[in-house]
């Protein structure tokens, strides 16, 4: 992380909302931009401060995390967007990534573990705790898709590209890697998404994981 990433914490609940902007004016990287305590306000700051980073609330009482999500990324606002949520249940993580979300994280991490997670995000990867992986792997295998590289139809560099995704590496570090340019890595995600029926790159790094091991 090369720059100061600038935050917005949208999150209804005002000692946590406190105690994650404290948290992240303990470290370099790190600037805090805006609070917002709804949906709505916290859509009309991210308008207007335009942040890197927006970590929001999935369950909020003017509207959801889920819809602030989604109204995010139907405009212009390019920020990074980390769900950070109580919940543990699969089809919340699934539908937070389906929905554009860059992470899912537990407010009952301990510090030291979302500094490092946030961290990862600002990097251009995509992060979801461990002990949530089985549950988007359930997830997957539960719907109708290929089972293998060769039912997907990937081509060899396509393979390589999901090989970096699922190592955790942004379009940027595998363009560098394979000295392609970053839109060329993009066009080849979009290719892999398409081929494999899947939505983001978490759900296509799952995938590279459980069938394209040995």
């Amino acid at each position: 992380m090369n720059e100061t990433q600038l935050v917005l914490i949208v999150d209804d609940h005002p000692l946590f909302r406190k105690g994650l902007a404290q948290l992240l004016r303990t470290i370099d990287g790190f600037r805090l931009v805006g609070e917002a305590a709804s949906g709505e306000e916290g859509l009309a700051m991210a308008r207007a401060l335009q942040p890197d980073l927006v970590l929001l609330d999935l369950n909020m009482r003017d509207m959801s995390g889920l819809d602030v999500l989604r109204s995010l990324r139907g405009t212009r606002i390019g920020a990074r967007v980390v769900m950070v949520t109580v919940s543990d249940q699969g089809e919340d993580v699934v539908a937070a990534l389906r929905g554009g979300a860059d992470a899912y994280l537990l407010k009952d991490m301990e510090p030291e573990e979302m500094l490092g997670a946030l961290a990862e995000v600002a990097a251009g990867r995509v992060v979801i705790p461990p002990q949530l992986n089985h549950l988007l792997a359930a997830a997957l295998r539960s719907e109708a898709r290929p089972q293998s590289v060769a039912a997907a139809g990937l081509t060899e560099q396509e393979v390589r590209i999901l090989e970096r995704i699922a190592a955790g590496l942004s379009n940027k570090h595998i363009g560098r890697e394979f000295d392609i340019a970053e839109g060329t890595v993009k066009v080849h995600v979009k290719h892999i998404l398409r081929k494999l029926d899947l939505r983001s790159r978490v759900e296509a790094a799952v995938w590279a994981v459980e069938h394209m091991r040995g």
